[in-house]
């Protein structure tokens, strides 16, 4: 997406995604305040709402200093490595009170927004998924909240925050992190030729040859093996291992056809949740 720097020398963010950010900043701080107990546990995973909400804290205010162009070591991009970030910040990070965590959640995001437009240039952040353009990493920075406060709303009983508008702001980052986080023991020896739709939203393709993963964003291959239709939010929840395909597809919400339609169930394996 192109964008063009602003007379006052400050680099924008494509429309909606400064708003996008603040917003579900604003939405997780109210989610977190409300919890009772922060000891409760969050569904699917190992963590309970104080640790989720704490993770959120730190990873925001390490995005904010990303954004502000100082470099922060987290690991180095593998599942196991970022697991093994995110414990080691958990362990040394004692809060766990709801309302200064919803706080710093908050404060954290605008430091990134308030970061980003004091920059002049749209120079990579190095991130832990690598580097990254200030659109990209604004992008990172929803998709991840998006997560865990999907995480937080089940474990609460209230509504998530994941819309379609929301998902489509998602997209430079789950695009250019794809071939990152590929999966060696799924994608070795397949080659294969997908056009993934998102319903009212864009288009991309994969394309998969000896091992090695090309996204081409919005020139989907003409000439697919599989052509995957999805609704937005369940695409979003299936990469971020949300949400179980099978049940996406048992609701319709994912459709497939082509000349190996088959290929669509084999899709989400080929991808580690970043």
């Amino acid at each position: 997406m192109h964008t063009t720097v602003r007379q006052d020398g400050s680099w924008p963010l494509p429309g909606g995604l400064g708003q996008a950010i603040r917003g579900t900043a604003e939405e997780i701080a109210t989610l977190v305040r409300s919890a009772n107990d922060t000891a409760l546990a969050v569904p699917g995973s190992e963590w309970t709402v104080g640790e989720a909400a704490a993770h959120l804290a730190m990873a925001n205010e390490l995005m904010a200093d990303l954004a502000a162009g100082r470099e922060r070591r987290y690991g180095d991009g593998t599942p196991q490595s970022l697991a093994e970030a995110n414990a080691a910040s958990l362990a040394v990070f004692g809060e766990r009170r709801a309302g200064p965590l919803a706080t710093m959640i908050t404060e954290q995001a605008e430091a990134f927004l308030d970061a980003l437009s004091r920059s002049a240039t749209d120079s990579p952040a190095s991130t832990p998924l690598g580097l990254m353009n200030r659109s990209v990493l604004a992008s990172y920075l929803l998709t991840h909240m998006l997560g865990h406060g999907y995480d937080l709303a089940r474990a609460l009983e209230r509504p998530h925050m994941v819309d379609r508008e929301r998902v489509g702001l998602c997209m430079p980052f789950m695009l250019s992190v794809m071939p990152r986080v590929a999966n060696p023991a799924a994608t070795e020896g397949l080659t294969a030729r997908y056009r993934v739709r998102l319903r009212g939203g864009e288009a991309f393709g994969v394309s998969l040859a000896d091992g090695a993963v090309q996204v081409t964003p919005g020139t989907p291959p003409q000439r697919a093996d599989c052509t995957i239709l999805l609704d937005p939010v369940a695409f979003l929840l299936i990469a971020l291992g949300r949400l179980n395909p099978w049940r996406a597809i048992a609701q319709g919400q994912v459709l497939a056809w082509g000349p190996r339609p088959w290929l669509a169930t084999r899709f989400p394996t080929l991808f580690t949740a970043p």
